[in-house]
């Protein structure tokens, strides 16, 4: 079966040339839809797992493997990005998009008929594998579809389903696991799919060139393996293995390897993974940085400002999502803000020096708030960082595919994913071990926040509950402070990108 639609002949070499689009008349509303339906179900089920997982093992059981639900699909989901990229730039980025939305709706369907635990381990590992490919996919076709001068919007609305993810993932997860089936939270991705796949197939028109070379194996294998070494990582540091453990300082050392050896060996295949070409452009290369920087500190704070509002504020698991709504509407209105402004003809440079701003004046805005603070007041505050966070995700993008060709805008978009990947993986890390020194200097009982969930502090005596307060918010502190110095960190290097006009073909 023919993976792309109007192909030419097969081109020899790695210069072949691949025009932007079928038409110049960009995608239609209804494509766009079916991209954004592809992209959403990948971002969703990031975070739809979690208010589930109690459920989950209840049924299948397996309670010292629970955490690996959700770090396999992730694990598997950053490899697969760079090279679902590539895949496209090579082969055809329709035919890549659609293998991979067919891959992740075979994972979510094996996982929803899971028996036990290692079960369903396995099929997220698969359903992540095809997820890798779907935020690449949609933004690669777009970038080579519309010129970044036109692409402004288009771009805006897929920048704004991170938030609608973040905040909704959960909401969703809850509602079904409560009202129908934990199983539900997988089979919902069949029909949304199949609507994605249907619309792809048969709308999407794109005129592809494809190229005979060899796939960079080598480079594959050591990528995975340095993102897998560092994801570990993020993931046990602190938490399984202390920081100084052998266990995580030999993770380390492999990942720092790895990426040494991988970057030896793109600089010498004819197809690499990451193409080493995009590096020489500076304002590409500090888009990698800024987006690696505001992945850390979007992460690091929404994973715990609602550990803020549950033992301090007394809000449950949905409510202290639901607070968060103003941070989420920060980012959006300002990638959709940015978008507007960016399609009718404004500089970008500006917006990611006023994000990293915005990043450090939110956070810090946000260190007003302690254990007397009004639950609404709190929320409320969220949106300037949320502002800043979205400023900088919009530019970011935009920067990146405007220092691509369109023969490497799978590659591009790849790198900008996995980029903001790691950040997360990083920064939760280690906000998290500052959230955990604070949360002990700052007088935590015995046992900890982690022994006990919100319900039975609420049912503690006062002067205990009020101590648990005391130290979840010293630990949010914490992690502001944290937030702060990477805003200032994005405010500084942003000064050095250059306004390059934004590509018109």
């Amino acid at each position: 079966m023919s993976q792309y639609t109007n192909d030419t002949h097969a081109q020899q070499g790695p210069k072949a040339a691949q025009p932007p689009a079928d038409d110049g008349a960009g995608p239609s509303k209804l494509v766009l839809f079916g991209l954004l339906l592809g992209l959403i179900l990948g971002l969703l089920d990031g975070t739809i797992v979690g208010t589930a997982l109690p459920t989950i093992v209840g049924d299948l059981g397996g309670l010292d493997h629970l955490s690996w639900v959700v770090t396999a699909y992730l694990l598997t989901a950053s490899v697969s990005t760079p090279i679902w990229g590539k895949l496209g730039d090579l082969y055809g980025r329709k035919g890549s998009f659609i293998w991979s939305v067919t891959v992740f709706l075979a994972g979510s369907v094996l996982s929803g008929l899971a028996q036990d635990m290692g079960q369903l381990i396995a099929f997220r590992a698969l359903q992540g594998l095809g997820a890798g490919g779907l935020m690449v996919g949609a933004i690669s076709i777009i970038g080579v579809m519309l010129p970044p001068s036109q692409a402004g919007r288009s771009q805006a609305m897929i920048g704004a389903m991170m938030p609608v993810a973040l905040v909704g993932g959960p909401l969703l997860g809850g509602f079904l696991t409560d009202q129908l089936n934990w199983r539900w939270v997988f089979y919902v991705n069949v029909p949304l799919g199949a609507i994605a796949l249907l619309v792809i197939g048969l709308r999407l028109r794109l005129h592809t060139e494809r190229v005979k070379a060899q796939i960079d194996y080598v480079g594959a294998g050591l990528l995975s393996a340095a993102i897998l070494a560092l994801t570990l990582v993020g993931s046990w540091g602190g938490t399984q293995y202390a920081w100084s453990s052998p266990q995580i300082l030999g993770l380390g050392l492999t990942g720092a390897i790895a990426l040494v050896w991988f970057a030896r060996v793109e600089r010498r295949v004819a197809e690499p993974i990451i193409p080493p070409r995009l590096f020489a452009d500076r304002n590409f290369t500090l888009a990698q940085v800024l987006t690696f920087l505001a992945g850390a500190a979007m992460v690091g704070t929404s994973t715990y400002l609602p550990q803020y509002m549950q033992f301090v504020r007394g809000a449950s698991s949905t409510a202290s999502g639901m607070l968060l709504l103003p941070l989420m509407a920060g980012m959006f209105g300002a990638q959709l803000l940015v978008g507007r402004l960016l399609t009718d003809g404004g500089r970008y440079r500006p917006y990611p020096i006023l994000g990293g701003a915005l990043t450090a004046v939110g956070a810090l805005v946000l260190l007003t708030a302690d254990t007397g603070t009004p639950t609404a007041l709190t929320s409320g505050l969220t949106l300037v960082l949320g502002a800043g966070l979205g400023l900088l995700m919009q530019s970011t993008l935009l920067v990146t595919l405007n220092s691509a060709t369109p023969r490497d805008m799978g590659a591009a978009t790849g790198t900008s994913t996995l980029v903001r990947t790691i950040g997360s993986s990083l920064g939760i890390a280690v906000l998290g071990a500052v959230y955990t020194s604070r949360l002990h200097s700052g007088g935590m009982p015995d046992g900890g926040a982690a022994a006990r969930t919100p319900e039975a502090v609420r049912r503690m005596p006062d002067e205990v509950r009020d101590a648990v307060g005391t130290a979840v918010t010293d630990g949010l502190h914490g992690v502001l402070v944290g937030a702060a110095l990477l805003g200032a960190v994005i405010f500084l290097a942003a000064w050095l990108m250059r306004e390059v006009p934004l590509r018109e073909e």
